[in-house]
């Protein structure tokens, strides 16, 4: 809508300059209305052209709108199922990745369950030590 009055103020401007630019330069009467109505038809002539191109962009965004709504929900489905496809290829590589992690803790449980029976095998070992020698000295 602004678009239009906007149009429509560019052309009554460049009329109206035209036609005072016409009025005031020295010519005949019969020049003058020769230059008048030539202006008159160039001018008709741009309009028609103006009004063209308007309808040109505006076919134009229909189109791409048009072809935005008939888009956008393909590129979607195939968006989801790039995803889903690449889901399915990496998911044996996941459940390896959690079998390894699990085995992980399981070790790391295993080891701190022997350097726990180790420290308490040494504990019981320097308490026997401490325990013979008291005996000795006695």
């Amino acid at each position: 809508m602004k678009a239009k009055l906007f149009l429509t103020g560019v052309v009554a401007g460049a009329i109206t300059g035209v036609a005072v630019s016409l009025a005031t330069a020295p010519q005949s009467g019969k020049h003058l209305r020769a230059n008048l109505k030539n202006n008159a038809l160039s001018a008709k002539h741009q309009l028609l052209d103006v009004k063209e191109d308007t309808a040109n962009v505006k076919n134009s965004i229909t189109a791409f709108t048009n072809e935005a709504k008939n888009n956008i929900p393909q590129i979607i489905n195939e968006l989801k199922n790039s995803f889903s496809t690449f889901k399915e290829a990496i998911e044996p590589e996941t459940n390896n990745l959690k079998q390894e992690i699990e085995n992980l803790q399981n070790s790391i449980s295993l080891i701190e369950n022997n350097l726990s029976d180790l420290q308490k095998s040494k504990s019981k070992n320097e308490e026997s030590n401490s325990s013979d020698e008291s005996d000795n000295k006695e």
